[in-house]
């Protein structure tokens, strides 16, 4: 059985096609492109170019063994966009796939030096989130608008208010960081009621920068 590498890549808004283009023309069959916003601080601002402004999250899925071979064209096609143009890093997808084993909060079982750490919240808490994963170490996040798929069957059943109107939020952090980040957000009164959130970690890897290096 093959195995396949999710590469997920975070730019300007309106770039994504740019992104799959220069993938496809790897190898890659295609993409999917979702719409978002930065929340980086000032600092990490001026670092990775994720500010308050619209965004483009590009998933990528592509077979393993040609993995290096499209991230690397990603990149070679974002050398001559602007200096921190956007991120690029990829996912195991069996790892992935295990994302709903991390609900608890385990992200420290795991030799990846990154982990991404998903939160899946009702729409209006994306904000709280971030501010109290900043104040446990993040530095910043993408957030995504979302939306619930249960059935109003579900929702009698259950007894749970379900909000159909949802925000993913993702942030990249350090392994160390991954575990107070997400007990931050796990303590947060909105995540207090059932059917309001979940949060999951996923490991990343081949972390890099998109854009011209100060080398160039």
């Amino acid at each position: 059985m093959t195995a396949f590498s999710l590469l997920v890549s975070i730019v300007p808004h309106n770039s994504g096609e740019f992104i799959t283009k220069a993938a496809a023309a790897a190898g890659a069959a295609g993409g999917t492109i979702l719409m978002g916003r930065g929340t980086a601080s000032s600092t990490l601002m001026t670092v990775f170019g994720l500010g308050d402004a619209a965004k483009d999250l590009v998933y990528i899925i592509v077979p393993s063994d040609i993995k290096q071979t499209v991230a690397a064209a990603v990149k070679a096609a974002a050398a001559g966009k602007k200096k921190h143009f956007g991120i690029l890093f990829s996912i195991d997808t069996s790892a992935f796939l295990r994302g709903g084993s991390l609900v608890q909060g385990d992200c420290m079982g795991t030799e990846k030096a990154e982990q991404l750490i998903t939160v899946i919240v009702n729409k209006g808490y994306a904000d709280e989130v971030m501010a109290a994963a900043r104040k446990a170490g993040a530095g910043g996040g993408t957030v995504l608008n979302a939306r619930g798929t249960a059935r109003e069957d579900d929702q009698r059943f259950f007894g749970i208010q379900i909000v159909p109107e949802k925000e993913m939020v993702m942030i990249l952090a350090s392994k160390e960081k991954a575990e107070g980040i997400v007990s931050a957000i796990q303590s947060l009164r909105c995540l207090s009621v059932p059917g309001c959130g979940i949060a999951f970690c996923i490991d990343v890897d081949n972390f890099t920068p998109l854009g011209k290096t100060d080398a160039q």
